[in-house]
C-alpha cells in the first residue's frame, strides 16, 4: 500500500463524528507518535488518531506514562500533524498538566492546539476531571474523556487491571462516563471495563464511545500502533490484537545489512555514486601535488 492514498478524502470533522454514530458507522482511531506513523495513519484512511502519552513507553523508553512531560508531548504532536491530512488529531494531556486548576488545564489545551495542532485534547477520570473537561471545552477546545482503567492513576486503580469488574466499580464507571458527557465532552475512551457493563451504558451515551478492552458495542475501537503492528516485544494487554509482526522483520532487515557490510557485499556498484575519469585524474595529480608540498613543508623545519 502506498503512503500517499489516491482517493480524495474529505478532512474528519467533529459533526462528522457524530454523523458516523448516528448511522451506526464504527470510528477508527489509532495512536500515533510521530511523523512515519501519522503517514501510515493517513494512508491506511482511520477516522482519529491520537497522540496517545503511551508514547512514553512505546517510543520514549518510559517504565510508565507518568513521566512524559508537556514539550515532550507537543513536540510529538507536531510531528504526527505534520504526517496528516484527513484524520481528527487528539492530543492527550500527561499527567500532571491538567489537574492542578482550570487555568492550568486549559493553558495546556492550548498548547496542543496552538503549538501542534491538534483538533482536540483527551483527559483521563471522572472526579475534577469533570470540571476540567468542562473548563476546556468551554474554552472552545473540544475534549475527550476517557473511565475505565486510567493509566495515569493505575496506581490508584490497583495497577493495570480491567475496572467495573464489581456493581460498585461499574456504577463509578457509569458515573464518571455520564458526568464527562454532561460537562460537554465530544467523545469518550471507554477502556478495560467488562462488555457488558459497556453494553448497559451504551443507550445512555449520546456521545461517540471509543472502546479499547470493553467489547464491541461501542462506536468505534482504538489500538497502539505499537501494539497492533508487533513494534515491540514482551506481553500485549489481553484487549489487543497483533494484526502484523513489524519487529520481526525489522531486526531480519537490520541482521542482513550487518551481515553483508561484515561481509564486504555492502556497498555494491549499484550503492556508489562515479566520478568522469578525465575529472578523477585531475584530482589525483592536483591532490598528489598538495600532499607532496604539505610534506616538504612539514621537513622545513629540520
Amino acid at each position: 500500500m502506498s503512503l500517499h492514498p489516491t482517493t480524495d478524502r474529505l478532512p474528519m470533522t467533529l459533526p462528522r463524528i457524530a454523523e458516523k454514530k448516528r448511522l451506526g458507522e464504527p470510528l477508527v482511531m489509532v495512536t500515533a507518535y510521530d511523523f512515519p506513523s501519522a503517514q501510515v495513519a493517513e494512508a491506511a484512511e482511520v477516522d482519529m488518531v491520537l497522540v496517545g502519552d503511551s508514547a512514553a513507553m512505546t517510543v520514549l523508553g518510559y517504565d510508565s506514562t507518568v513521566p512524559v512531560s508537556m514539550d515532550e508531548m507537543v513536540m510529538l504532536a507536531a510531528a504526527v500533524r505534520r504526517g496528516l491530512k484527513t484524520p481528527f488529531l487528539i492530543g492527550d494531556l500527561p499527567f500532571g498538566s491538567y489537574e492542578a486548576s482550570d487555568e492550568q488545564a486549559i493553558s495546556a489545551a492550548q498548547r496542543f492546539v496552538k503549538e501542534a495542532g491538534c483538533d482536540a485534547v483527551k483527559l483521563e477520570r471522572g472526579g475534577s476531571s469533570v470540571h476540567r473537561a468542562k473548563a476546556i471545552a468551554a474554552a472552545g477546545i473540544p475534549v475527550m474523556g476517557h473511565v475505565g482503567l486510567t493509566p495515569q492513576t493505575a496506581t490508584a486503580l490497583g495497577g493495570y487491571k480491567a475496572q467495573g469488574r464489581t456493581a460498585n466499580r461499574a456504577l463509578d464507571v457509569a458515573r464518571d462516563a455520564l458526568a464527562l458527557q454532561d460537562a460537554g465532552c465530544f467523545s469518550l475512551v471507554f477502556e478495560a471495563i467488562p462488555a457488558a457493563v459497556a453494553e448497559e451504558l451504551m443507550p445512555r451515551i449520546e456521545i461517540p464511545v471509543i472502546g479499547i478492552g470493553a467489547g464491541a458495542a461501542t462506536d468505534g475501537q482504538v489500538l497502539v500502533f505499537h501494539d497492533l503492528l508487533g513494534i515491540h516485544e514482551g506481553l500485549s494487554p489481553r484487549f489487543a490484537k497483533r494484526f502484523a509482526n513489524v519487529k520481526v522483520e525489522m531486526v531480519a532487515g537490520v541482521k542482513a545489512y550487518a551481515e553483508d557490510v561484515r561481509a564486504r557485499r555492502f556497498p555494491a556498484a549499484e550503492h556508489t555514486y562515479s566520478i568522469d575519469p578525465e575529472e578523477l585524474d585531475d584530482f589525483r595529480a592536483a591532490f598528489g601535488a598538495e600532499t607532496a608540498l604539505s610534506s616538504w613543508e612539514g621537513l622545513e623545519g629540520f
